[in-house]
């Protein structure tokens, strides 16, 4: 199979596309690993790098990451099924804090994560600091990332950085915080990590497991 039709799918955002050549591979006998590989996750990291050279925008980035999870919504119970589930460079738990509803950001850099790599276990938003210490617990997590999008949520991204350290797990995995109102003084203050944005994120999950 031409794996560049599967890149190119998610490059267009093309979901439909995306999950009909993800059928396509799991009936075919191809290789799922590769073709994840070598195709949708190499579109959805070539999405992040036309985002970042401006040629994409927010409403293309999203596109591709809803091909992405087309794609992989076939994909990932397939490579179950066969007991070639990938080696993962990390567990990341992600999600919004309590009391804010903001999802954009968040999917985008739990998307490209899961492109580059790493196991991410996605909580969705208004998510409380005991479900996050929870699932962090549970799922030995490497790295939580805290978004929060609201001024008023921000101290979430705090108290989350405490319970974690305060929680007793044989390793504390390392916190992100992201979102429109949280910068590097913020994130140094709490004694967290941050990145500008969702590629910039995968980095500094590189960087923090290297």
């Amino acid at each position: 199979m031409d794996f560049s039709e599967l890149r190119q799918a998610v490059v267009d955002g093309d979901s439909a596309r995306a999950r009909a050549l993800a059928e396509s591979v799991v009936s075919s006998g191809v290789d799922l690993l590769d073709a994840v590989e070598r195709g949708f996750s190499a579109g959805i990291r070539r999405v992040g790098e036309l985002w970042e050279e401006g040629e994409y925008f927010l409403p293309e980035l999203m596109q591709g990451a809803e091909a992405m999870a087309a794609a992989m919504a076939v994909m990932e119970p397939a490579l179950r099924a066969a007991g070639g589930h990938p080696t993962f460079r990390g567990r990341v738990v992600i999600g919004t804090v309590e009391g804010d509803l903001h999802d954009i950001g968040k999917t985008l850099v739990a998307t490209m994560l899961s492109a580059s790599g790493f196991e991410v276990h996605d909580l969705g938003t208004d998510v409380s600091i005991e479900t996050f210490v929870r699932r962090a617990r549970e799922v030995d997590a490497d790295i939580v990332g805290a978004s929060a999008l609201l001024t008023t949520t921000m101290g979430a991204q705090r108290r989350l950085v405490t319970a974690l350290q305060e929680a007793g797990m044989a390793r504390t995995p390392h916190v992100m915080v992201g979102g429109a109102p949280v910068s590097f003084a913020w994130a140094n203050e709490i004694g967290a990590h941050h990145a500008e944005n969702a590629l910039g994120a995968v980095a500094v999950a590189e960087r923090l497991l290297s």
